[in-house]
């Protein structure tokens, strides 16, 4: 937890990393201190399996995460905060945007590079032989920048429980998306589509930008562009 006020009624934002890195990612530390010189408190967390958090990685579900959003979301409110916001990045934007579809608490949602609804996501990534194969076997192995990762079968089965098209049409709060146009993790043509099924969605295409947004320049316009949007959602009201 960030707090540059000590007041609870300043505006505070949840902070949620994607899959294999944790609260003090690149992209939540610079968030945060952004924020923070505007006087805006942020709440970093990792979800299950990851960082400091218990469990393995292995066994985390959507369902899991989106429970670790909530959770957060009822922990500011005991402290006292009112005026609550998240900000999700790839895995933590698909359970942002369930989380999102499910609170009355917050005054704004953005997304970097979120994933609009996995199962769709993984069926048309690995086919579905492959698909078939995770079953029977109870596991698979996903590769992410050079390292192998074991993912249990609850993971897709969960899917089911978390659509992500329809929990967009239940976000009625500001939303902000901002998603690279050569994303070889989640499709532009994924993300557009859910933008158009959120009530009030501003989405921002980045020319010739991948997932990671690494390219000179791409960034510090990410981050910028969250940043300033959420000043200005924090200001009204």
């Amino acid at each position: 937890m960030s707090n540059p006020t000590d007041e609870t009624s300043k505006p505070v934002i949840i902070l949620c990393h994607g899959f294999f890195t944790g609260k003090d990612s690149f992209t939540n530390s610079n968030l945060e201190q952004i924020l923070n010189k505007e006087k805006i408190s942020t709440f970093r967390f990792d979800f299950f399996g990851h960082g400091e958090s218990e469990g393995s990685v292995e066994d985390i579900t959507l369902s899991e995460a989106v429970d670790d959003i909530l959770e957060a979301i009822e922990c500011l409110k005991e402290e006292g905060y009112s005026k609550i916001a998240l900000v999700g990045s790839s895995f933590g934007g698909a359970a942002s945007i369930m989380a999102a579809s499910q609170s009355n608490d917050l005054f704004a949602l953005a997304l970097k590079a979120p994933v609009p609804d996995y199962k769709e996501h993984s069926t048309q990534k690995y086919g579905e032989d492959s698909i078939r194969e995770w079953k029977e076997r109870g596991y698979r192995y996903i590769m992410d920048k050079g390292k192998k990762y074991k993912f249990n079968y609850t993971f897709f089965e969960d899917y089911d429980n978390n659509n992500g098209y329809k929990a967009a049409e239940k976000i009625k709060i500001p939303t902000l998306i901002v998603h690279g146009d050569m994303d070889k993790s989640v499709s532009i043509e994924r993300v557009r589509k859910i933008s158009s099924f959120i009530k009030d969605c501003e989405l921002v295409e980045f020319k010739n930008c991948g997932h990671e947004f690494d390219k000179p320049g791409e960034f510090n316009r990410m981050l910028t562009l969250i940043s300033d949007f959420i000043i200005k959602q924090s200001k009204k009201g």
